[in-house]
């Protein structure tokens, strides 16, 4: 007959002692050493959950203190362990599909249309430096997720265990509600400042290394944080600006950008002056040099405005955004020698009648410049020459009175 773990050890005597036939003396003996024995205490009430486990444990051993305290010396222990290997389990498979979004992303392809770069969404955005920018910002956002999913799955197996060791969750969610709340409040600047950092990240709306315009800081972005985005202006100034006051921001860096030239040519023959721009403008475009930096051949669309100087002739040329500077200004320099080798330089140096302003708040009048000495017989015009009076031409039609 097998004991009963939540009998006294007497009692299993007894009914034992009814189905053997012994010596009533020495059953008079064992009755009365039991006696003497102090009675253990039986299995407690939470051997309900592991009743099975108990009455082995007893079997096993004997002892009834086990298999009374085998519920918090096992079954506890082995629910806790359980509940950490899952965490741990759970924490690896999303990290691993975590990275493999962000490789997807930073490889080339379709991949997941949010992840990918504003520049590459664009139909007529160049390619340049693509690679290298979405491979960053893939990394720098799954970092940012795989630390968000550890602390979501650490935080909610850390309240599981709290509640396997019998610690009542109510006060500390009320307590954790309150905190929040609290926090919410008081740091509401904090908060706001993560969230478009995140979001700025997520949309890319700009990166290391763009030329930026976030109200009256213009600079390349020197770099982009959850809180901060530090940008150097062309003056060397390092500006601090939080992510949550940036309201709208300009971007000079993303997709292409436009160059315009515009020259100022009196009002001669205006049709051999675009001819000679057009000429000169797609020479430079199919050039082994620049060919890289340009993605529409350049136009020359004309007479953009007629002044009192005379007539104000654009060229145009789609590049690359960061190649937009040393385009316009390789553009301008072979400009202005083809206008001086073809002999027009002479008609942009004698401009007409150029807008006089007044001081005394009066409408401007039209006042004749100083006329030009009549042109002597001389060597043909050295192009250096040539460049700094069109350069001063132009500087003219923008600002007519410098001193002023």
């Amino acid at each position: 007959m097998r004991p009963n773990p939540t009998r006294h050890p007497a009692v299993d005597l007894h009914l034992v002692t009814r189905s053997i036939p012994v010596n009533r003396k020495v059953k008079s003996t064992l009755s009365s050493a039991l006696v003497l024995v102090p009675r253990q205490p039986s299995p407690s009430a939470d051997c309900t959950d592991a009743r099975d486990l108990c009455e082995r444990i007893y079997d096993w051993t004997g002892w009834d203190w086990l298999a009374s305290g085998s519920y918090y010396l096992l079954i506890k222990p082995l629910r806790i362990l359980l509940i950490i290997l899952i965490a741990v389990v759970i924490r690896f498979l999303v990290h691993r599909l975590i990275s493999r979004l962000a490789r997807s992303a930073a490889t080339p392809g379709p991949g997941i249309a949010a992840l990918r770069p504003l520049r590459t969404r664009m139909p007529t955005a160049p390619t340049n430096g693509v690679s290298e920018r979405r491979g960053a910002r893939a990394e720098a956002l799954g970092s940012i997720l795989r630390s968000i999913a550890s602390a979501v799955v650490f935080g909610v197996a850390f309240m599981l265990v709290l509640d396997e060791l019998g610690v009542n969750l109510a006060p500390i969610l009320a307590g954790a509600g309150i905190l929040g709340l609290a926090i919410g409040f008081g740091a509401q600047n904090l908060v706001r400042d993560f969230l478009s950092g995140l979001f700025m990240l997520f949309e890319d709306q700009y990166g290391v290394g763009d030329l930026v315009a976030i109200g009256e800081v213009e600079g390349n972005v020197e770099a982009v944080g959850l809180r901060i985005t530090t940008v150097r202006d062309p003056s060397g100034t390092v500006w601090y600006i939080r992510n949550g006051e940036i309201q709208k921001l300009a971007n000079k860096s993303q997709g292409w950008a436009l160059v315009m030239v515009d020259i100022p040519v009196g009002f001669g023959e205006v049709d051999e002056v675009v001819e000679v721009l057009r000429r000169t403008a797609v020479d430079w475009a199919e050039s082994e040099e620049w060919r890289a930096d340009v993605i529409e051949p350049p136009e020359v669309v004309g007479v953009e405005e007629v002044t009192t100087e005379g007539a104000v002739v654009r060229t145009t040329v789609k590049t690359p955004a960061e190649a937009q500077w040393r385009a316009g200004r390789e553009l301008r320099r072979r400009l202005t020698e083809a206008l001086a080798a073809a002999g027009l330089a002479e008609r942009i140096t004698s401009a007409g009648v150029h807008v006089q302003p007044t001081t005394d708040g009066s409408e401007p009048t039209d006042q004749p410049a100083p006329a030009a000495p009549a042109p002597a017989a001389a060597p043909p015009a050295n192009p250096n020459a040539v460049q700094t009076a069109i350069s001063s031409a132009i500087q003219r039609h923008i600002d007519p009175n410098p001193g002023a």
